[in-house]
């Protein structure tokens, strides 16, 4: 299983792929958007993602009950008020594509409907990100598959039926690199209810690229995706959590994606392969590992008992799994006490 966006390969096989998910936190000001790319470049991310929509493109203009936020982050105001305050004007993706690019770091967008995705094809997106809300959007989802673009889908909300659909909406359109992120539509979500052994049945059971979008507040979460499997890793990215943005509270500082990059990567490389064999950083304390030694002189003849060796340290002896066969040999050469005890000392029939 693996996907290729913009030259970069992903797979499991492969150091977890860092999303710096920008989403509202550009504040209104295409300057700080710019400053959030340039940030997410020093700190190691592999790439940035816009939000490509309108407020008439994603809802109704309208303040009927239906339309009204009655809880959380952003109780009190509409869905149409939430996102004239939370899009990111059309007319900045051009220049923030530009500047992304001649940073070196990979951007592409989540659209959310038709006419963001052929907006995003006038840019040449390299990929596309379905967002768990739209992730029961198989026409959004047919639409973006016949680019021939990567796509990834998020799956917050969606049980596993839904998943399915969604992969095969996908599949059935044509797309061939395809990755599925495990989710939390929770603004923060509370680490517990992440459930993060569904990754590896997610693996299983779709047979696609699996990855985490993370909405908890700190990295631990993020991290422990990687050792159960997780090759893509999406953390929502600000400049400051305290800047009164609609998505700066749950959102991660420069410093925390910049330990993101970097812990998730140590924790990939941790997982190495199945290997019993002794690694080189151990080379060098083989020699500090038990073994027999004689603890008092002998001579050729005599016999090994219980009280003429020990187990202790160094290892230069025979390993202690040979006491049993040494006591009661006779020892064929005279030996100084503090001693190894070797094979050669004895004369073994095997």
């Amino acid at each position: 299983m693996k996907i290729n966006i913009d030259g970069q390969m992903i797979s499991h096989d492969q150091p977890p792929y860092i999303i710096a998910e920008l989403s509202a936190n550009h504040n209104g000001s295409i300057d700080i958007a710019k400053l959030l790319i340039e940030e997410a470049k020093k700190s190691g991310a592999n790439a940035v993602k816009l939000q490509t929509y309108r407020p008439d493109t994603i809802t109704l203009n309208s303040t009927l009950p239906d339309f009204q936020i009655t809880e959380g982050l952003w109780k009190g105001r509409t869905l149409y008020e939430l996102y004239e305050w939370a899009h990111t004007p059309w007319e900045w993706h051009k220049p923030l594509f530009e500047h992304a690019r001649n940073l070196g770091i990979t951007i592409f967008s989540s659209p959310f409907d038709a006419t963001a995705v052929d907006f995003l094809e006038e840019l040449n997106t390299p990929a596309y990100k379905i967002a768990s809300f739209e992730a029961i959007d198989i026409p959004l989802i047919k639409y973006v598959a016949r680019t021939g673009k990567p796509m990834i889908i998020s799956t917050g909300m969606a049980d596993a039926d839904e998943i399915q659909e969604a992969i095969d909406a996908a599949r059935g359109e044509g797309c061939k690199e395809l990755a599925i992120l495990h989710c939390v539509s929770g603004y923060p979500a509370p680490a517990q209810e992440y459930n993060l052994r569904t990754l590896t049945d997610m693996m299983q059971r779709f047979g696609v690229v699996t990855g985490l979008s993370d909405h908890t507040l700190d990295n631990t979460t993020a991290i422990t995706s990687v050792a159960l499997g997780a090759a893509i890793i999406e953390k929502h990215f600000t400049l400051d959590r305290q800047g009164g943005g609609p998505d700066d509270s749950f959102s991660l500082e420069p410093k925390d994606l910049v330990e993101l990059c970097r812990d998730s990567k140590v924790a990939w490389s941790a997982l190495g392969n199945v290997n019993y064999g002794r690694k080189e950083s151990e080379l060098a304390n083989i020699k500090f590992r038990r073994s027999l030694y004689y603890v008092k002189a002998m001579k050729a003849g005599d016999i090994v008992d219980e009280s003429s060796v020990k187990s202790v340290r160094p290892g230069y002896g025979l390993k202690p799994s040979q006491l049993e066969r040494i006591v009661g040999s006779k020892i064929e050469v005279d030996v100084e006490p503090f001693t190894p005890v070797l094979m050669d000392h004895f004369r073994f029939k095997d």
